[in-house]
């Protein structure tokens, strides 16, 4: 599990830095005037990219199990499964917390407040918190990552682009899960829980598959 954690330390420490971050800014600022300060800044060519960003939860996880599992079931194994733990902790929480999203909240709380809304989007009004399509994002590209630095440590003229493939699916992570807040279906409370559920759903396979290869190879 070590070993796992040095190879993607660069992720986990850009995700540690993202996760304080949004905890700060959370603890520091109210809830209504933190989400329109992260989605008041709509644009002609924000609003065609973030929906289709958005989008890419509800069916890039399942083409890439289904291709991982044919190319290599056991790699397959370890990202499906990850998703599967992911997807069960946050259903589990929405139904348990029920709490508003953004469009429901300020029509309750904030009822002179206007959200910025894009075209075209189907708005929810409940389960809120966590939001599933971050848990999915940081699953998603966390255990791809990890995937990618485990075959860079076979190929030792290689070691270098794993910096660069780390910061590339943290980045994707990233901006992806912020497609939530700007879209107005989720707080920025739902996209830290996300990012933690996400990360720690991958962290938990990887060291239930480490102890099972441990046990085949004593």
């Amino acid at each position: 599990m070590i070993s796992i954690l040095r190879r993607n330390s660069i992720f986990l420490a850009l995700w540690s830095a993202a996760v304080l971050t949004l905890t700060l800014a959370i603890c520091l600022v109210d809830k209504g005037t933190l989400h329109l300060a992260l989605c008041d800044h709509h644009t002609s060519w924000a609003d065609a990219v973030m929906p289709v960003l958005s989008d890419l939860a509800n069916w890039l996880p399942y083409a890439i199990c289904v291709v991982l599992l044919i190319w290599r079931w056991r790699i397959g194994l370890f990202v499906t499964g990850s998703l599967l733990l992911s997807t069960g902790l946050v259903q589990a929480a929405k139904h348990i917390v029920r709490a508003p999203r953004p469009l429901t909240w300020f029509a309750e709380n904030m009822p002179d407040v206007t959200l910025p809304l894009t075209e075209g989007v189907k708005m929810n009004y409940y389960l809120s918190f966590p939001s599933g399509h971050t848990t999915t994002f940081f699953c998603l590209f966390l255990a791809l990552c990890m995937v990618c630095t485990w075959y860079y440590t076979k190929q030792p003229r290689r070691r270098i682009h794993s910096i660069g493939v780390q910061v590339l699916f943290f980045a994707s992570a990233a901006v992806c899960s912020y497609s939530r807040i700007y879209l107005s279906q989720h707080f920025a409370l739902d996209v830290l829980a996300g990012m933690i559920l996400g990360v720690g759903s991958v962290l938990i396979i990887a060291a239930a598959f480490g102890r099972i290869l441990e046990r085949r190879e004593a």
